[in-house]
């Protein structure tokens, strides 16, 4: 075919050296591509021919077909061959591409290097430049790869979190479910007492009442049959009356006593309905027990386990898969309650036991939950460690603290008004440490352990009153 004695220098405009887009032919003979042949006329100011400079005739050229539908043939060849070759030949020349160019980033034979085209360009052997461009794009995925590495840990955790999520609200429905289930059965066997109560006084009055009605039963049939008997006997003959009238006097007389009325006899319906509600609540107190503060599961480091109620903490050697949230612990072993406090005075109990590595107190909710955070600012608390108590809150130098003996619960009381956070031993009503600061945020109950033995938030008394309202006219 034409295209494969043609070279694309053959083919290409001398104005854009790119192929024939709908050239024309001049007078001259020379073709050139018409938006180019235009654009040469509108600058220069006169129509002449862009090689040889002879002056044209007309303004519209006529378009050279044979050369259009030759470089369209020539156009679908290559792109049918592909721009590269499959045997790395040129596509224009038939040539063995040697080269690459470094200014158009293609490779190319060595008759591209001499066309116009690649004038003034600089090449490199091929197998040099895919070395430093290997190289280069070595460097260059580097931080791809790392990029890459990051998104896919994170898709991980997301998946992670995703799981633990189904996990624990099933868990949690099911912790749910069983609080209520105790709450159920307690009013069911209320419910089941309360009725057997009822009964057993039903059955007691209405006994005593059958007793009372048969006895009322014996003696009406008495009297009937006394006043039939003293009927009969008037309605004698003179003298048989008169002859029975001693006895019959006598067996008129009247020896019962009136019947009384029975005190007590109706069921006590108040012991039953009064107050039902409240004195259920009331008695409920036996059930329900009230911890001021509860861990949150969330914050807790991978190597602690919390117990289902929330209210206790042990260490275990392996790790749980947990996800990566950033309210969790990561190198410091501690958990934070479910709830902070940012005004007012709370106090909670904590038991450490046999524990022998605690800490206990309050952190603030911007200080950092990852690396150790004792280093760092917004934590005050008091430790246990080697048989040593110590009170911790950076930047200040721990301060040993004097304990007669081994502490078995430690009071935590935060005044966050007054900006004091105060230990003390509840069971000799002995004060360990106060920390003085002025908190301008929330601040959170703070745990660490690094031991089996639990350290438990303790429940407190709690009662029910009522307060009477007065009527005001």
């Amino acid at each position: 075919m034409a295209s494969k004695s043609l070279s694309e220098e053959d083919l290409s405009c001398p104005v854009c050296c790119e192929i024939f887009k709908d050239p024309v032919i001049l007078r001259c003979s020379h073709s050139v591509c018409k938006d180019c042949l235009q654009s040469f006329w509108k600058n220069k100011g006169s129509r002449e021919c862009i090689i040889c400079r002879r002056r044209s005739s007309t303004d519209q050229p006529p378009i050279n077909l044979a050369l259009k539908n030759l470089c369209e043939s020539f156009i679908k060849e290559r792109s049918q061959r592909g721009p590269a070759g499959s045997e790395n030949i040129c596509g224009l020349h038939s040539e063995k591409r040697q080269l690459f160019c470094l200014d158009d980033l293609q490779p190319v034979c060595l008759v591209c290097r001499d066309s116009k085209k690649h004038s003034n360009h600089k090449f490199l052997p091929l197998q040099e430049a895919a070395v430093d461009y290997k190289e280069e794009l070595k460097t260059a995925l580097k931080p791809l790869k790392e990029k890459l590495k990051t998104f896919t840990k994170f898709k991980l955790n997301l998946d992670r979190t995703a799981e633990h999520i189904k996990t624990r609200a099933q868990q949690t429905e099911r912790q749910i479910k069983e609080e209520f289930e105790k709450l159920h059965q307690f009013l069911r066997d209320e419910e089941a007492a309360r009725i057997s109560a009822l009964r057993e006084e039903e059955e007691n009055k209405s006994q005593r009442m059958k007793e009372k009605i048969e006895k009322m039963s014996r003696e009406i049939s008495a009297l009937s049959d006394t006043v039939r008997a003293v009927e009969e006997e008037m309605r004698a003959e003179d003298a048989s009356f008169l002859q029975n009238y001693k006895a019959t006097v006598k067996r008129a007389q009247v020896t019962l006593q009136d019947p009384e009325s029975l005190s007590g006899a109706l069921l006590h319906e108040g012991k039953h309905l009064a107050n039902l509600k409240f004195t259920v609540w009331e008695k409920m107190k036996e059930l329900v027990q009230f911890t001021p503060v509860t861990l949150d599961p969330n914050t807790a480091h991978r190597k602690l386990i919390l117990s289902d109620d929330l209210t206790s903490v042990i260490f275990a050697d392996e790790e749980q898969q947990l996800p990566d949230n950033p309210e969790r612990f990561d190198l410091s072993r501690c958990v934070l309650g479910s709830e902070g406090f940012n005004s007012g005075t709370h106090c909670w109990d904590v038991e450490v036991g046999d524990n022998t590595v605690w800490l206990l107190g309050v952190m603030t909710e911007s200080a950092q939950k990852k690396g150790v955070i004792f280093s760092s600012s917004g934590v005050w608390c008091v430790y246990y460690i080697n048989g040593n108590y110590k009170a911790l809150s950076s930047p200040q130098p721990d301060t040993r603290l004097s304990v007669g003996r081994k502490l078995q619960r430690v009071r935590v009381q935060l005044d966050w008004d007054r900006g004091k956070v105060s230990f003390s031993d509840p069971l000799t009503n002995t004060h360990l440490h106060t920390f003085t600061h002025t908190f301008t945020e929330r601040v959170f109950p703070l745990v660490y352990t690094s031991d089996i033995s639990p350290v438990k938030l303790t429940a407190v008394q709690f009662s029910v009153s009522v307060n009477r309202l007065r009527n005001e006219k």
